[in-house]
């Protein structure tokens, strides 16, 4: 039985807190001029006649703050490179070049937005425009137009892992190798809410806060004290309040959270910046954009014998915090699948290029590691004459524990079952019939498979605590954090069934670094992986202590008393105690004089948390029009493992709308660029087109998990799942529609424009 949404109240009745609800008194209002051009040197700012226009309190440039002595942007990847990270300085206001369209370059400070705007529209810039480089292959030519001194090659880093040697023998000696040229295209997150910031300075105490969209504030807090500021990070509050989706994108360190802080200190004023819909598709970051070079190799029958990648990743013009993960470290995890590859070599480069920077989009790097196995095994199917599902099944982990080629160890899975489920409730061997009926009213008719693996954790710290408070109200205070997912139902409800005190006496905070003592945020699948079960962690210990604090009240031992329905009972006697009333005596120190100040308030922190290893297979029908392209999703079918399920209905939520976002990149999403000026060509939603929901058929999901050993839950997440599996799935019933024209591949995003040509060319 699912708990329902706790958080839903308060949305649909439009009482959420969101920033740009927010506002303080004397607040003043940022704009940000950012650059028109994709690459350029700045000549000039002339800012003479905005500075006096009424309403304007300050206009600051790049040399502001070098002139503060003000940090660099930093990114924080790490990994064994083969050639290190480059290292650029990339300051929150663009000094002395602009490297993509929306990089910004001033900041206007008014007392309303209005006068704000208006003065943007007084500055003068003069740019000296340099030849943009928008394509990777382009920023890879012999001698190419350098975007950064220290990468004239415009290599920002090279990553290797694997047997090299071992898996080119292999290829080299197999019968059957098949080789594809893999593009996962750029996509953007879009989220509901946009980027929105609300700062304040505080002198008498010295310190800065920011309140933010974001998905997790402590490395935010982390990154603006040690590399921006260079102040202890107890000088920086940084919260979220309501977050209205993320996907990612609000997992970072943005120029404008520099921005606002520095200028509230400067001004002494709370400011505010809200960002326009088309700053955040020019200027925030976008996800994917990885080319690959992949060879598989299989003997006679099928088995998978060697497997090799090499990733091209789009970096854009900056290294965000964390974008070369995607293609390094995070792809490493999931590449290969959920299948038996004795051998893998993958190879990775980033690539610098004049377009907005690429950072974590929903899955970050495990999509696209699973879309480089899925398309080289369908496409060995039709170049070899094999079934595609029979393929599958062969190659499919069959014994667990099972290590992986690059030493992870997946502990538990139903691989081959869900393949099976899967085939049975698409009606796999009734195809041909619907496949005929298509026929007849003169469409195409495909039908497709796509497994996935997800590698769930993200940063293998995470940090929970319980306080019990005088009013006597209960405090969950999580590291983990919700951009919409559910996690205060979730929370709550967990720990109101294992303490059983009614959830309406649970307070839940998270996203504050002044109120919660460590967090890792939110992403990779990991709240309840690794914020979850840390909290229960923190209730195990919360029992611990209140059972010998009740012992003394009841004059017991520990081990003559009994906890059920949040009452400690002695087990001969007919004394009683409830946990309210453990945690007062506990407050006061006289029963427990250890736990004085305290009580049975306990904070938990968990360290080298192990993957999980959420998998599945999806299936898909569709319709083809032949004469227009036009796609017409049937059917999708979903046969998941998450293991334990704290919540079928939020997990399958979370599931639906993955898979969405993973349909929308398959058939529709895609970030544009003039390939001469770097000018955005999918700037709006007029122009980016995201999946409605009369695009999507109803899913049918089937949800069997084996729990994981990896926490007390025995669960292993499903926040990216969907988007993992749904892009091959989709790609494989359109070319399955398409193979009577001998089409085999075509590139993401199969838009009916797309797919209209192919067949245009097919048919000569």
């Amino acid at each position: 039985m699912s708990a329902q949404r706790k958080e839903d109240a308060r949305f649909l009745k439009g009482l959420g807190s969101f920033v740009a609800n927010l506002n303080l008194n004397k607040q003043a209002y940022a704009r940000v001029l950012r650059s028109p051009y994709a690459h350029a040197n700045l000549k000039g700012i002339n800012i003479e006649e905005a500075i006096g226009l009424n309403g304007v309190l300050a206009i600051f440039t790049g040399a502001d703050l070098e002139a503060d002595g003000i940090g660099y942007l930093p990114c924080t990847t790490q990994f064994p490179a083969v050639l290190p990270i480059v290292s650029t300085k990339r300051s929150a206001l663009a000094v002395r070049r602009v490297r993509h369209v929306g990089d910004p370059v001033v900041l206007v400070i008014a007392e309303s937005i209005e006068a704000a705007n208006a003065a943007v529209d007084l500055i003068q810039i003069e740019y000296e425009t340099i030849p943009a480089v928008v394509n990777v292959s382009d920023a890879l030519k012999p001698d190419p137009q350098s975007i950064w001194e220290s990468a004239p090659d415009n290599i920002a880093y090279r990553f290797e892992k694997g047997n090299k040697d071992e898996v080119k023998r292999n290829i080299a000696k197999a019968p059957y190798v098949v080789e594809l040229e893999i593009i996962n295209n750029r996509v953007m997150a879009a989220p509901l809410e946009p980027r929105a910031g609300l700062s304040f300075y505080d002198a008498e105490s010295d310190t800065m806060h920011l309140s933010c969209t974001a998905q997790g504030v402590h490395a935010i807090r982390d990154q603006l004290a040690n590399d921006i500021f260079k102040i202890p990070v107890e000088k920086i509050q940084v919260s979220a309040p309501d977050v209205g989706g993320g996907f990612g994108l609000k997992n970072f360190l943005f120029p404008e959270w520099v921005l606002l802080l520095w200028a509230s200190r400067k001004l002494e004023r709370p400011i505010k910046w809200v960002a326009e819909r088309s700053e955040d598709n020019s200027s925030a970051l976008h996800g994917r954009d990885v080319t690959t070079h992949a060879r598989l190799a299989l003997d006679t029958d099928g088995k998978f014998l060697a497997l090799e990648a090499d990733l091209t990743a789009n970096m854009g013009a900056y290294l965000s915090a964390g974008g070369p993960n995607a293609s390094t470290n995070a792809a490493s995890t999931a590449m290969g699948g959920v299948y038996n590859l004795p051998l893998i070599f993958m190879r990775s480069k980033g690539v610098f290029t004049n377009t907005t920077p690429v950072d974590a989009y929903r899955g970050a790097g495990k999509p696209e590691a699973n879309f480089i196995i899925e398309r080289l095994i369908d496409t060995a199917a039709v170049k070899f004459n094999f079934d595609p599902v029979e393929l599958r099944e062969k190659n499919i982990i069959s014994v667990l524990p099972h290590n992986t080629a690059f030493g992870l160890q997946i502990d538990c899975g139903k691989f081959k079952e869900n393949i099976e489920k899967a085939r049975k409730y698409i009606g796999y061997n009734d195809f041909s019939d619907r496949l005929e009926e298509s026929r007849k009213r003169g469409y195409l008719r495909g039908i497709g498979f796509g497994c996935f693996l997800e590698t769930s954790r993200g940063f293998p710290a995470e940090g929970a605590e319980i306080r019990f408070t005088e009013s006597g109200r209960i405090e969950l205070r999580v590291g983990t954090e919700s951009n919409g997912q559910g996690h205060e139902t979730t929370y709550i409800d967990l720990v109101s069934k294992c303490l059983n005190v009614a959830p309406e006496l649970f307070d839940y905070i998270q996203a504050d670094t002044f109120e919660v003592r460590l967090g890792s945020g939110h992403g990779g699948a990991r709240s309840m992986h690794m914020g979850a079960a840390t909290m229960m962690l923190s209730v195990e210990e919360v029992i611990n202590k209140a059972t010998g604090v009740a012992a003394v009240l009841l004059q017991a031992e520990p081990e003559e008393l009994s906890f059920e329905n949040g009452v400690f009972a002695s087990t001969g006697g007919n004394k009683s105690v409830t946990l309210q009333e453990v945690a007062v005596a506990a407050r006061d120190g006289r029963i427990a004089p250890h736990l004085t100040g305290f009580g049975l308030d306990t904070f938990t922190k968990r360290e080298n948390a192990p993957f999980t290893f959420p998998n599945g297979c999806h299936a898909a029908e569709v319709e083809v029009d032949p004469d227009t392209g036009f796609v017409n999703l049937l059917r999708y079918i979903m046969v998941d493992d998450y293991g334990s399920l704290v919540n079928p209905d939020l997990t399958e939520g979370q599931l639906h709308g993955g898979v969405a976002q993973g349909i929308g990149q398959a058939l529709m999403e895609f970030v544009s660029f003039e390939k001469n000026t770097g000018q955005l060509l999918s700037g709006s939603l007029m122009d980016y087109t995201l999946p409605r929901a009369a695009m999507l058929p109803n899913f049918e999901a089937t949800l069997d998990g084996t729990p994981t050993d990896a926490n007390s839950l025995g669960v292993k997440g499903v926040g990216q799942a969907g988007c993992i599996a749904a892009p091959q799935t989709v790609v494989h019933a359109v070319l399955n529609a398409l193979a009577p024209l001998k089409i085999t591949h075509l590139d993401m995003p199969l838009t009916s424009q797309n797919i209209w040509r192919a067949i245009s060319g097919a048919r000569g």
